[in-house]
């Protein structure tokens, strides 16, 4: 199984500080993670909500094998919404996480077919694909890419 270490100073604030280690984890956990985190209609079996933003935690959870002594990381504290983790710092183990992990394209393109498009902003934005800010995305329609010109 792949593993990934991060050493981060102080950026994220000194009681953040130290080194953590991700590892992947199997088929088998992700899947159960996302069925715990999803609601399903009980008669035709389609997905009537899923909480996104569980499943990216719990995924981290599991994922990270080690720690500062202190252990600043818990389910509760990606959780929480007032006392939770800086955005950035979070955004970097989603993307650490999900590069282990591998989501592939079908499982992104089945939890973007359930979201409103708000939603679905905010889930690549938490998956690392997208920034989350008002502004427009890069290579949008109002952003276009920049073409380089020969020299």
């Amino acid at each position: 199984m792949n593993s990934e270490a991060l050493q981060l100073k102080d950026e994220f604030g000194a009681e953040f500080a130290g080194r953590y280690l991700f590892k992947e984890i199997t088929w088998a956990k992700r899947n159960r993670i996302i069925q715990k985190n999803t609601k399903y209609n009980n008669l035709s079996g389609e997905v009537v909500s899923s909480d996104f933003i569980a499943i990216q935690a719990e995924t981290i959870i599991a994922s990270l094998h080690g720690q500062p002594e202190t252990k600043p990381i818990t389910l509760q504290k990606l959780l929480g919404e007032e006392d939770g983790i800086p955005i950035e710092l979070g955004e970097l183990f989603s993307k650490v996480v999900n590069r282990l992990n591998g989501l592939s394209h079908e499982d992104l393109r089945f939890l973007l077919a359930q979201l409103s498009e708000e939603d679905r902003t905010q889930l690549l934005a938490s998956l690392g694909y997208a920034k989350n800010s008002a502004g427009p995305l890069p290579n949008s329609d109002a952003n276009p890419p920049k073409q380089s010109s020969p020299s």
